[in-house]
């Protein structure tokens, strides 16, 4: 009889030093794979399936995964008095207890072991999610808000039990589960499968008046309004929860969360990098040669600032801890960054040109122009 069979390694086509975890993958991909329920009437689909579950079986025990690798077949064939193993002893190709396997079959009939036991257990309810808008310093400093979105709730006219009248019954069909179990023989092994109970739909209860304003559901779909409160130091894109206030749950469980995701106006001046505040200031060709007193435009009002003489365009100036707070530790809070441009003066008259001209002849070129002026003469070599 060992003639005909294949070696068990190839059968699952896994190596000889193939770890627990690769035989136990390779069987769940051939099981699922060649199951007669997804092959009906595939005799050859069945027999892989036989084979697949044998090999497995002797390949997943040490034991006798030992005797098979010192004896072949022999070593774990009672008829040759190798062991008192076989495969006899299971009722299905050698399918004694299929431990933590059983998940695979869940899935061909029905629902498997666990769906029935947790039909009815507590749920909690689902999150909601709601958009706010708000503004720069909103967002820099915090806020209280009232935000509208809409969730599960319990039915106010049956307090959450569907019936008109209060009179709910336990389904007799599967006495509470929701589930109702059929035992099948499938190749002279007993096989348990889990359906949803058609007389009450899997909820376990009969209600025999339905609550005319949820129809018997016991839930409805409300507008909720909660004040948040916005705490300060808050980016766009990121989400308040509000513990308590998404949809109410399920069999007694909890309810879920509402989650006010954030966005931001746009501000005139500022922008934002992580907890610092960014802004241009212009000033004058004047003020940029000279140096001046500037007012310099904060979350906190304006701010007396003096800028150096010679001052170029795009250099930036720190006002230390006259930015964002961070979250959780208002104390802490980012820099407030700028940056002077020089704007150069346009629409100027005659007179003013000629002052200029006499100016540019008695100035002396800067540093950054003159090493300009020098790598282009070197350049076209001058």
């Amino acid at each position: 009889m060992a003639e005909n069979k294949r070696d068990y390694y190839e059968v699952l086509g896994v190596p000889k030093d193939a770890s627990a975890d690769d035989i136990k993958k390779a069987y769940r991909k051939g099981a699922m794979k060649y199951h007669p329920d997804r092959n009906p009437g595939d005799k050859e689909a069945e027999q892989k399936f036989k084979e697949i579950g044998e090999a497995y079986e002797v390949l997943s025990d040490p034991d006798k995964k030992a005797r098979y690798d010192q004896y072949g077949f022999a070593g774990v064939d009672p008829n040759f008095g190798a062991g008192a193993g076989g495969f006899g002893g299971a009722g299905f190709g050698g399918f004694g207890d299929f431990g933590d396997l059983g998940d695979i079959f869940g899935e061909f009939f029905g629902g498997g072991r666990s769906r029935g036991s947790q039909q009815n257990a507590p749920r909690r309810g689902e999150n909601v999610m709601t958009r706010l808008e708000l503004t720069f310093e909103e967002a820099a400093f915090g806020c209280e808000k009232e935000v509208a979105a809409q969730r599960i709730e319990n039915c106010a006219a049956c307090k959450g039990t569907g019936s008109a009248d209060g009179v709910i019954e336990t389904c007799q069909q599967c006495r509470g589960t929701g589930q109702v179990r059929t035992v099948q023989n499938f190749m002279g092994m007993q096989m348990q499968s889990s359906t949803t109970c058609p007389a009450c739909n899997g909820r376990g209860k009969i209600i025999k008046t339905p609550c005319t304003t949820c129809k018997g559901k016991g839930k409805v779909r409300r507008t909720n309004r909660v004040k948040v409160k916005i705490p300060g130091g808050v980016d766009a894109g990121q989400s308040v929860r509000v513990r308590g206030e998404g949809c109410v749950g399920m069999n007694g469980g909890p309810n879920g969360d509402l989650l006010v995701e954030v966005s931001i106006k746009r501000h005139p001046i500022f922008t934002r990098r992580d907890y610092d505040v960014l802004c241009e200031v212009p000033i004058s060709f004047t003020q940029a040669a000279l140096g001046a007193e500037i007012d310099v435009p904060t979350l906190d009002g304006k701010v007396k600032f003096e800028i150096p003489e010679g001052t170029q365009t795009g250099r930036e100036f720190v006002l230390r801890d006259k930015g964002i707070p961070e979250v959780g530790n208002p104390r802490r809070r980012g820099d407030h960054r700028f940056t002077v441009v020089v704007e150069t003066p346009t629409h100027l008259t005659k007179e003013q040109k000629d002052l200029l001209r006499q100016l540019d002849g008695t100035i002396e070129a800067s540093p950054k122009r003159k090493k300009f002026i020098d790598n282009l003469k070197d350049f076209f070599n001058e």
